[in-house]
């Protein structure tokens, strides 16, 4: 579970990578989880729907943000965005007979 936010505002590029992380004409820069540009609810789905049973693992980078901090925030976002998929279909949960 990484993030990033893209900030490509005419000035910036996307092949910055000759500056440091964390300068502000850079086109993108790594974020903690939750704090960026990444759809996790998505891949999360997509986990789901293969039934990946595996670990959730964090690469945590984020130069705006104090490390300690950082990685609780992390944790707790992944914990939060993490949720069990559905055992029924959505109609059968309906269905009194069942």
């Amino acid at each position: 579970m990484k993030d990033a936010a893209v900030t490509l505002d005419g000035k910036t590029g996307i092949l910055c990578s000759h500056l440091d992380f964390g300068k502000p004409n850079r086109g993108w820069d790594f974020r903690s989880p939750g704090h960026g540009d990444v759809d996790f609810e998505s891949i999360i789905r997509e986990l789901n729907r293969i039934d990946y049973q595996g670990p959730l693992s964090v690469e945590w980078e984020d130069s705006g943000m104090d490390r300690e901090y950082g990685a609780r925030n992390a944790f707790e976002f992944v914990k939060k965005i993490d949720f069990i998929p559905s055992k029924i279909k959505f109609d059968d949960a309906m269905d009194k007979r069942k």
